[in-house]
């Protein structure tokens, strides 16, 4: 009688938190993109083949502790399922299976009412097939036992596995799908090494045709993009106004993060970069720990919303106090003038490195005449320690999506490609030329829509000219209101 009572009170507990997670935007995209886009990988996929995704692993912070849990991009574009545990296989062609017949399978993880209770309801196999529009659906525990003949196939299409997957003790869990796969394709890596033509695994299509798939983005992939930018510039004009001498790197990140939040941006698209000084010239700099943010500085800010699975990435680049110095503002209109010389030549067939091209000439020559590069010859345009530009030491464009770099080629521009144009200068301190530069990071990161004829600036929300920045950085904050008592100081 109370195991009766304990289990009726769980699936209370369940129905309420599955009726709670309603309450979000309907924006989110609907199972008809995510079934259109199977549809269009099975239409590229090769002759009597099966391509086969698993969901990500989940990913261990600290003794029982884990990150939050984030789904594979690849698997979310193809189901719109937000679970870890799972496995999708799409066929070529139907396959028989019982009394019916399919082109998908999906496995996901079996309900459980006590782990329900803990980490919120399961989707499960039948709501697999009503809300993820994939009429054959099984439970993870399932598959061990799944009579389906991969030597069947003449291709059996998957992505090399990496050592990241932890046992989580759990019938049917990623761990055991990916062990009992490898079992029923015969996965050896070392005899695929030896002797690929062997066997019918093929590690290398798939992601081939995912990545001509993903580089073009659909209405629908492109409103949730838009919305992301959004989010972004507006946390970035937001925070031109509120900056000043004293805060800290860290303080700016969570101004940053808390108007996501607040706009619903569930993530950051990857890890907030806010460098002040010498920071900023550290291209990938994400401790954000400095402190106090000196008068005099410039502070370079490159952090994206990820608004239901799509990631924006914008940089800006200010002066801590609202003002640039004369060398900062020749550097930041420099970088400026490179990234407006790449928008205007972009648009469908031109190359990527077009893009880099232009962008290179412009920051090229205009050191040159700055004096911190002797000539075009001088030798020390290349850092001899990395065999790069010196002070721009990057590509310019890659592809936003799913991933802040996302699958596509990069060949040329396309319709519907979303792209960034990121030229930099980076000059940090005992670099081979005058003091008077040094410390002077530079990055203006924007992202673009490649249309018809052109290109459109997605990201144009949050100023980009020095005049321009210097202007909003006059304004007053609503931040400014903001006043918080100290923490008493311990013994």
């Amino acid at each position: 009688m109370k195991r009766t009572l304990l289990l009726g009170f769980l699936c209370l507990c369940i129905y309420s938190i599955s009726f709670a997670q309603t309450k979000y935007e309907d924006d989110f995209l609907k199972s008809e993109f995510h079934k259109e886009r199977r549809a269009t990988l099975r239409s590229m996929m090769p002759d009597n083949s099966v391509a086969v995704f698993f969901s990500n692993p989940i990913r261990n912070r600290a003794n029982d502790t884990d990150f939050m849990y984030h789904q594979d991009p690849e698997f979310y574009y193809l189901t719109g399922h937000k679970e870890p545990h799972s496995l999708l296989l799409v066929f070529k062609d139907e396959l028989q299976f019982g009394a019916t017949k399919t082109n998908e399978i999906i496995f996901v993880r079996q309900h459980n009412a006590l782990k329900e209770l803990y980490d919120g309801a399961r989707l499960g196999k039948e709501g697999a097939k009503d809300k993820l529009d994939i009429n054959v659906a099984f439970e993870g525990p399932d598959f061990k036992d799944f009579n389906l003949d991969f030597s069947q196939f003449d291709k059996v299409m998957f992505y090399q596995f990496k050592d990241d997957v932890r046992d989580h003790n759990e019938e049917g869990d990623l761990f055991e799908l990916i062990s009992q796969f490898k079992q029923k394709v015969g996965y050896n890596a070392k005899d695929l090494s030896i002797e690929p033509e062997q066997s019918n695994i093929d590690l290398v299509t798939l992601d081939m045709i995912m990545t001509k798939m993903r580089g073009i983005k659909k209405p629908e992939e492109l409103d949730l993009l838009r919305k992301a930018v959004d989010i972004s510039t507006l946390a970035q004009s937001e925070v031109m106004k509120a900056m000043k001498p004293g805060l800290s790197e860290m303080e700016i990140q969570g101004l940053h993060e808390y108007i996501f939040k607040i706009y619903r941006a569930e993530y950051e698209g990857y890890n907030s970069i806010v460098g002040a000084g010498h920071n900023g010239c550290v291209l990938h700099y994400i401790d954000n720990y400095k402190a106090e943010i000196e008068d005099g500085e410039l502070i370079l800010m490159d952090l994206g919303a990820e608004y239901h699975g799509y990631t924006a990435d914008v940089t800006r680049t200010i002066p801590v106090n609202g003002k640039f110095s004369p060398e900062q503002k020749l550097i930041y209109d420099l970088v400026y003038e490179a990234q407006e010389a790449a928008m205007k030549i972009c648009k469908p067939g031109v190359k990527f490195s077009d893009l880099y091209a232009a962008t290179k000439e412009v920051i090229n020559n205009g050191l040159v005449e700055l004096d911190i590069y002797k000539s075009l010859a001088d030798e020390d345009i290349i850092n001899p320690e990395t065999g790069r530009n010196r002070y721009y030491p990057h590509g310019c464009c890659h592809h936003i999506g799913l991933d802040v770099h996302d699958k596509g080629e990069y060949d040329v521009l396309k319709e519907n490609m979303v792209i960034t144009i990121e030229p930099g200068i980076y000059i940090p301190e005992n670099s081979p030329v005058d003091k008077k530069w040094w410390n002077i990071p530079v990055r203006i990161e924007d992202d673009y829509l490649i249309t018809k004829d052109g290109c459109e600036l997605l990201s144009d929300r949050a100023p980009r000219s020095s005049d321009e920045v210097e202007a909003l950085m006059a304004q007053p904050s609503a931040f400014d209101r903001i006043v918080l008592p100290a923490l008493e100081q311990g013994n």
